[in-house]
């Protein structure tokens, strides 16, 4: 249900290691996505990781000092919007848990209040119900696990899809099924995260579709790295891309 919105909100967009470093086109269809909904956004520079591979791997003491870091950057923002339901998921789930009984529990709580994942931000706080974009071709869609499960994303992103001109939706079977990129699971258990992505693959191929699209580029470069190993001509895309317009290089097939 669309929040009520006074004033113009201001969004600091937390832009992710991996869209910084390896698919920063993400983060340019996130603005245009947010500003066309009526945000002001801004990119706060102080902001790093959000602390979830330490996290994962049981490292408390720099999760926290990430956290910190992340909470002071972004603490002056009406909202704090992320293009990846893992890193949302971590900062609006588990930073209050990392500072149960601390001096620091009240600007967690009022800092995991404001964030949102960025498909949900736009249909459930602003009320977006179509984008002006087009796409030739059919897509399917991977729900990724920490998205679906911790944030409930999953019809958002299907709703704003409809909208685009010349789009086709085909769902996979067992879409919210995990794509075998979980944290230092796949370190430890090559075989058995291989055997994940294959069978999600399988998937992916059986819908029919050319394009496969999610909100996670951790899912999306697994997948991707799969499907071109294999040989299948699928184009791998974040959501945010096709939703803004923005139909550069497939992920994995050039620079972004």
């Amino acid at each position: 249900m669309k929040q009520e919105i006074s004033k113009r909100p201001r969004v600091g967009l937390f832009v992710t290691c991996l869209v910084d470093l390896f698919r920063p086109s993400v983060g340019f269809a996130s603005v245009k996505l947010l500003e066309k909904a009526g945000c002001d956004v801004e990119v706060p520079m102080a902001q790093t990781c959000c602390g979830q591979p330490a996290y994962n791997s049981g490292d408390r003491a720099d999760t926290i000092a990430i956290a910190k870091n992340t909470i002071k950057a972004f603490e002056e923002y009406d909202y704090i919007v992320a293009p990846s339901g893992s890193c949302a998921g971590m900062l609006k789930k588990h930073y209050p848990l990392l500072f149960k009984e601390s001096a620091w529990e009240e600007r967690a709580e009022a800092f995991s209040a404001r964030v949102h994942e960025l498909m949900s931000f736009l249909v459930d706080v602003m009320g977006v119900e179509r984008v002006e974009a087009a796409h030739e071709g059919n897509v399917t869609y991977h729900d990724s696990c920490s998205g679906l499960r911790e944030l409930g994303i999953q019809e958002q992103p299907r709703r704003l899809l409809s909208s685009v001109s010349g789009l086709q939706l085909k769902e996979m079977r067992d879409p919210d099924v995990c794509c075998g990129f979980g944290g230092t699971f796949c370190v430890k258990y090559p075989d058995i995260s291989n055997k994940i992505v294959a069978e999600k693959t399988d998937n992916i191929r059986a819908s029919g579709a050319d394009t496969l699209l999610a909100g996670d580029l951790g899912c999306l470069m697994n997948m991707a790295g799969k499907l071109q190993r294999e040989g299948a001509e699928v184009n791998v895309r974040h959501v945010a891309e096709v939703l803004a317009g923005m139909d550069g290089p497939a992920i994995g097939k050039g620079e972004s």
